[in-house]
């Protein structure tokens, strides 16, 4: 009788489709919603999205009925398995994204409303960066080891990444015009993987950096290796090229990359208590921001630096900056002690 009074409430407001679709699955919806959206997506979007969905969401939960899914076995279907498996800022990703897909619901008057938006995640402090970067004296060994054991490609691409704090696609996507030997800056302005170069995800993402001597020598180094390549290839130099390629003249992608990186910092014997290597690539990311805000750099300036805004700097590094606040509070304590001991009763 009650769920009799639900089909005739929603009918009155013309909320038919939840009726229609009331077989539906969250597998078929997840398909249709891909299909929906794919020509609206980037293509490396597109295929993220697809490889969780595919992945991760139609494993666990694509045999569940979309109108019966309630929270509870969506948290234990689903949430706790994961939890077993994934580091928190993973799986807040994959929730993130369900999220998404299941809002689509509702705009399409499938589903009166979402039902998954106040779930939890344990130790979801976790996804702060901490233990995703590296020391200075860490960088440096990075560095030092790549230039003695790795081909000169791979190290001006580490190098590069390091100190400019660029993302992974925004280095494999510079061409050689973005470079400015003579006023030590690069430009960005395309983003690059195996999926092809595009334009960067936010207006934030163009931007041109000052970048140090070091950087600019070894690009010039570098560069000269580059010609050699391309004159024994038949390659025709272009200001237009692709800066990373291989030692065959091709246009690599971020997996040669990964590899490298992890290789490097094993021969670093910079690993975590498991054996495993500290930081991914995208930690050179993390690496090149922590330092900067240990070293007092303020916010807006590394916001520009990265391509963020000032807020997503703080929402990312809200830790560093707590962590800062405190030593601050520190110093100021002690420069003033000695007055402060001195001053009236």
């Amino acid at each position: 009788m009650k769920a009799l009074l639900e089909v005739k409430t929603a009918t009155l407001r013309g909320e038919t489709k939840h009726i229609v679709s009331d077989s539906m699955t969250i597998g078929e919806w997840l398909d249709i919603w891909l299909e929906m959206n794919q020509k609206k997506w980037k293509l490396s979007t597109s295929e993220y999205r697809k490889m969780i969905v595919d992945n991760r969401l139609k494993k666990l939960l694509g045999h569940y009925r979309l109108q019966k899914l309630d929270r509870a076995t969506y948290q234990r279907a689903f949430i706790n398995v994961l939890e077993d498996k994934l580091q928190p800022y993973t799986l807040k990703q994959i929730l993130g994204l369900f999220k998404i897909a299941i809002n689509a619901t509702v705009e399409e008057k499938i589903l009166a409303r979402n039902r998954f938006t106040k779930v939890v995640i344990k130790d979801e402090d976790d996804t702060k960066t901490s233990n995703k970067f590296l020391t200075p004296a860490e960088l440096n060994k990075l560095l030092s080891t790549a230039k003695e054991t790795e081909v000169i490609w791979h190290y001006s691409f580490l190098l590069v990444a390091a100190y400019t704090g660029m993302q992974r696609g925004e280095a494999l996507g510079l061409q050689w015009k973005n470079i400015d030997f003579k006023n030590h800056t690069i430009t960005i302005e395309r983003t690059r993987d195996k999926f092809g170069a595009r334009t960067p995800k936010t207006k934030n993402s163009y931007r041109t950096i000052l970048v140090d001597s070091i950087v600019i020598e070894q690009l010039k180094k570098y560069k000269t290796w580059y010609k050699k390549v391309c004159l024994q290839y038949g390659i025709k130099y272009s200001s237009d090229l692709f800066i990373f390629i291989n030692s065959y003249g091709e246009p690599v992608h971020d997996q040669t990359f990964y590899m490298m990186l992890k290789r490097v910092q094993l021969q670093a014997k910079l690993v975590n208590e498991d054996g495993s290597p500290k930081i991914s690539l995208h930690g050179l990311w993390h690496t090149h921001a922590t330092i900067l805000l240990n070293n007092g750099q303020i916010v807006k300036v590394i916001g520009e630096r990265l391509g963020n805004t000032p807020n997503m700097v703080m929402n990312t590094y809200g830790h560093v900056m707590k962590e800062l606040e405190q030593e601050s509070v520190n110093v100021f304590s002690a420069s003033l002690a000695t007055g402060a001991k001195s001053g009236a009763n």
